[in-house]
């Protein structure tokens, strides 16, 4: 297989524009502890565009070029990567890092360059009038601690007053955005919730499962990220705590997760903003088109697993906005203004995935002026370990948002505060 060039920020500063193309900046990692998980999504976003350019002849007739800048998850070299590539055209960032995507909001609303971190980064961003410039649909942090807790109310028949639920999260911004939000559904359900934070990089946890085996709680929730995940995993077998009552964030349900745990893993579960496995027909076409033409990005061995299905699923999102830009705009070769114009006014619905080959593999959602987050629907994903696959358990479903938008509110009105900003959406 083909394997996709990793470029350096020096790289990316020495290049010069060829042709008029779609530029899509990958902000991967491919190199440090988070790389089990960085790897799948970049090679997913890369083999969705390069489709296009074998399949579709690009966008609009347009070819798409995906411009990659390592950032091996480190903060500031994900701002080093967006300064690089910013010149070239980039039409929107993804950066895959809540760390990242934080320093990057103010760079982007300033420059006009649209920014979609999808399932992560800063939450109140769902509030369009706000941040005109980041998009994070169709769910976002809190919406997962929603799911979460949605989930063990369907476990309980609706009331799980005096339930325990142990949270292990990653000592990080990424793992402390949710806390807030489980909070909140704390006081409105009457569950005792337990804080665990695991230091970077999480290979160490043996104190924080000690405290469960303790403690025996009803619940064990995760927001885990690379290596971590998988020794949660592990460590959680090793004291035979019961892995369908321990549910993951949407980035703590990979294959590299829990593959390490062999059958100890057995039945662990992870709430989803989208489907999982290669039972598509746009998979096909991928092995026609990319697959077998030498064409995919790292070794083509991801295609089908979790992470990798969710950079496909970042890249089709993208894609589609790109249609809505043209469309608005009456051109092919778009901005990142128009690029922003088309995210703003994207509506994904099951015959439009149908028409991609994609039926059910997300929500159906709408994002507006005033709704940058979409609807915060998720579904549940179970492993099975015989088998060696994930299986939604449930459907996509909606999360509590009489919790959440106030929360939205608050934030997003606190950061507009901060920095002197008037609303939009007027």
């Amino acid at each position: 297989m083909k394997r996709l060039a990793t470029v350096t920020v020096a790289a990316v500063m020495a290049a010069a524009p060829v042709m008029a193309d779609l530029v899509f900046p990958s902000l991967s990692y491919r190199t440090g502890a988070y790389a089990a998980g960085g790897i799948p999504f970049a090679d997913g976003y890369a083999d969705y565009m390069t489709l296009l350019n074998e399949r579709d002849g690009g966008i609009g007739g347009v070819m798409t070029r995906i411009l990659e800048c390592e950032t091996g998850y480190n903060t500031e070299k994900g701002v080093e990567c967006y300064e690089a590539t910013k010149g070239e055209g980039s039409l929107v960032y993804q950066p895959l890092s809540t760390g990242i995507t934080y320093q990057l909001i103010p760079k982007v609303t300033a420059d006009n360059i649209p920014m979609h971190t999808m399932g992560y980064g800063r939450t109140s961003a769902a509030n369009g009038k706000v941040f005109s410039n980041v998009f994070n649909y169709p769910a976002n942090y809190w919406n997962g601690a929603s799911l979460v807790v949605n989930h063990l109310l369907d476990l309980n028949g609706g009331d799980i007053k005096g339930k325990k639920v142990h949270l292990v999260y990653h000592n990080s911004g990424y793992g402390k955005e949710p806390i807030r939000t489980f909070e909140e559904l704390a006081k409105k359900h009457g569950f005792e919730l337990t804080l665990l934070a695991v230091d970077h990089p999480g290979q160490e946890q043996k104190s924080q499962w000690l405290q469960i085996r303790r403690e025996r709680p009803d619940y064990v929730t995760m927001w885990g990220w690379g290596v971590m995940n998988a020794v949660a995993i592990q460590e959680a077998a090793n004291i035979k705590f019961p892995m369908e009552n321990f549910i993951g964030v949407w980035w703590s349900g990979s294959e590299n997760a829990v593959l390490p745990a062999g059958d100890g893993a057995h039945g662990y579960k992870a709430i989803t903003f989208h489907n999982v496995g290669s039972d598509f027909p746009v998979f096909g076409d991928l092995a026609k088109y990319v697959v077998d033409a030498g064409k995919a990005a790292g070794a083509g061995d991801q295609i089908g697993t979790a992470i990798y299905n969710r950079g496909f699923y970042a890249a089709m999102l993208a894609a589609e906005a790109v249609k809505n830009a043209q469309k608005i705009h009456g051109v092919a070769d778009i901005t990142p203004a128009m690029m922003r114009d088309g995210m703003e006014a994207l509506e994904i619905t099951e015959a439009v995935m149908t028409d991609l080959g994609m039926p059910n593999f997300g929500p159906s959602f709408k994002v507006t002026c005033e709704n940058h987050g979409g609807p915060g629907t998720g579904a549940v994903a179970q492993w099975d370990a015989t088998n060696k696959k994930w299986s939604l358990i449930s459907d996509f479903s909606g999360s509590d948002m009489s919790v959440i938008q106030p929360l939205i509110d608050a934030d997003s009105a606190a950061y507009a505060a901060e920095n002197s900003m008037e609303t939009r959406c007027n």
